[in-house]
């Protein structure tokens, strides 16, 4: 148990010292410093507000009129300071939750983004499900639960030491019995139930997740399954991913309403009466007033609570440590995917992408990058500039995984690929890829700082066959959900825009014309042929051979022919 505690630890302070060491940590600091003042101040007070209750009830007891009043007096102006020094103080930790939260969302944010980490935990990786979420809720989770539990801690240590003294005034026995009750629950609740609710919760997050990827399937994959009649399939899929759910959730509720819930609920009664046993014999004798026995109750509630912390919040302690595996596999998996892509390994070799003015191969070899499958052997092809190569073949024999190897997506193989930087190459999917907002931005992706006027915007929505777009949707800078209003065709014409606007000095088009009909495709190849562009096709129909200078015909087996394509159009 302490070998698995200490590497919870270790793994929450790998995430926490990023932001607490990083180039935030003067303001934070600073902030987390005003944060300990307020509650020392209101610690403070909190101790005199218990005394005044005690006081209250004894002069109540004894019938002192003047000495209620001023006690009541005395309560009202400590209650005044106590108020928005308590309302401050949970402003400021909530506020210090947000800027971190923010750091560390933006941390996470820049990792998974470059390198193509997100590219390879999407396609290749199976142990780190569901990065979304890891991002949008555990980040929120963590820096929220440890910002909580780090306050909650210190004002722990406060409370203890300031009304322990209170104790210690009234009965020193009482301290005692305290500290053993304490500890001896805490032991119990960690040693018994802190493994097992840990894996469960883990488990439960990841299941949630599961359960809302496959709904949020249905939605952007609507008209497919509607078209394949297939929702009974897609009901039943997903009642049993939701299966899961319910099973893990019950067995959650298991182990933390029942057996941990009697347990806790038996361990936090008793001290409501245990203060009153220990004190009743001196208000027998006389030695104490009746108050005593409410400021003692009061005061050994506060320092039980505040040794109680782990017992009394072990469902949420179990819940944030499966939130801290949860970021902590994401960080790892990010620092081992940046140390693998800047190490070679003997055993996986990798293509060699050299950059020059020029686009081609030389004896490239290329693999599946589980390196169980070559694809193409010893390929050699010379693009010159402003020329059109065509690449065509069976599907499954590599064409696209061809590209993906030019835009640096799969290394895996040997031999050479030449190309300029990405930076001068635009690359169009046979799937558009639409980004949330306007037709505008739509245009300019990836590059939404070029400027552009409303008028060239207007040219090469005709030239694409899309003269009405902007009016039929409310003009360039209103927002859509593009995906869902365009068809597929309007949006490879969309995306063959973009070419158009940004102008790239190489172009690379997977099937990007294929739900087009044959005239649009000829309309929008004439003119990328009239450009400067040097540009890739990959295509299976005949009617494109025209539009290029080159093809490559790959086949199964890992062979591949170079042909002049006016012998072919011919």
């Amino acid at each position: 148990m302490n070998r698995f505690n200490f590497r919870i630890f270790s793994r929450f302070w790998g995430i926490a010292k990023l932001y607490w060491l990083g180039n935030e940590k003067k303001g934070a600091l600073t902030l987390i410093g005003v944060l300990f003042v307020l509650l020392i101040a209101y610690t403070q007070l909190s101790v005199i507000l218990t005394q005044t209750q005690g006081e209250i009830i004894s002069s109540l007891s004894a019938k002192d009129v003047d000495r209620f009043w001023n006690t009541v007096k005395t309560f009202l102006i400590v209650l005044i300071l106590y108020v928005p020094l308590f309302a401050g103080f949970n402003y400021l930790q909530e506020r210090v939750g947000n800027y971190w939260r923010r750091w560390l969302t933006h941390h996470f944010l820049n990792r998974y983004l470059s390198n193509r980490s997100f590219y390879e935990l999407g396609n290749f990786n199976t142990d780190i499900d569901n990065p979304d979420q890891r991002i949008a809720e555990d980040v929120r989770s963590f820096t929220q639960e440890s910002l909580l539990f780090l306050l909650v801690i210190i004002n722990s240590i406060f409370q203890v030491l300031a009304f322990s003294i209170v104790l210690w005034n009234i009965s020193s026995n009482l301290v005692f019995i305290l500290i053993v009750y304490a500890i001896a629950g805490t032991l119990i609740t960690v040693g018994i139930f802190g493994r097992k609710l840990v894996k469960i919760n883990f488990a439960q997050l990841r299941k949630e997740a599961d359960f809302r990827f496959g709904l949020v399937r249905i939605r952007e994959n609507s008209e497919s399954i509607a078209f394949y009649q297939g929702e009974t399939q897609e009901n039943n899929k997903l009642k049993l991913i939701f299966a899961e759910v319910f099973r893990n959730y019950n067995l959650l509720i298991i182990w933390r309403e029942l057996y941990l819930g009697l347990f806790t609920n038996a361990y936090e009664f008793f001290p409501y009466i245990i203060p009153a046993i220990v004190v009743a014999p001196g208000v027998f004798s006389g030695e104490f007033e009746v108050g005593k026995v409410t400021e003692a109750q009061i005061a050994f509630a506060r320092v039980f609570a505040s040794l109680n912390i782990i017992v009394n919040r072990f469902q949420t302690l179990t819940a944030f440590a499966a939130g801290i595996e949860r970021l902590a596999d994401l960080e790892d998996y990010l620092n081992r995917h940046q140390q693998l892509t800047a190490t070679k390994l003997p055993d996986r070799p990798t293509i060699d992408t050299i950059k020059q003015d020029q686009l081609g191969t030389r004896d490239l070899t290329l693999q599946t990058p589980n390196y169980q499958r070559t694809l193409v052997r010893d390929l050699t092809v010379n693009l010159n500039t402003g020329q059109g190569l065509l690449i065509m073949g069976a599907s499954g024999c590599g064409k696209s995984s061809l590209l993906r190897a030019i835009a640096g997506l799969w290394n895996s193989g040997t031999g050479e690929i030449y190309r300029p930087p990405l930076s001068k190459m635009l690359f169009l999917p046979q799937k558009p890829y639409m980004i949330l907002g306007t037709l505008r931005s739509q245009l300019t992706y990836p590059h939404p700082s070029l400027e552009i006027t409303d008028e060239e915007i207007a040219r090469v929505l005709r030239v694409v066959n899309l003269a009405d777009l902007a009016e039929r949707f409310g003009g360039l800078d209103l927002e859509r959900d593009w995906a869902e209003v365009l068809s597929l065709g309007e949006q490879q014409r969309l995306a063959f825009a973009r070419i158009l606007i940004n102008q790239p000095q190489y172009a690379i088009l997977d099937e990007a014309t294929s739900a087009l009909d044959v005239k649009n495709e000829e309309g929008l190849y004439s003119y990328l042929q009239q450009s400067k562009t040097t540009y890739v096709s990959v295509g299976h129909r005949p009617t494109l051979i025209k539009y290029h200078h080159l093809v490559l015909e790959m086949t199964e087996g890992e062979h591949w022919q170079l042909k002049d394509a006016s012998q072919l159009s011919s």
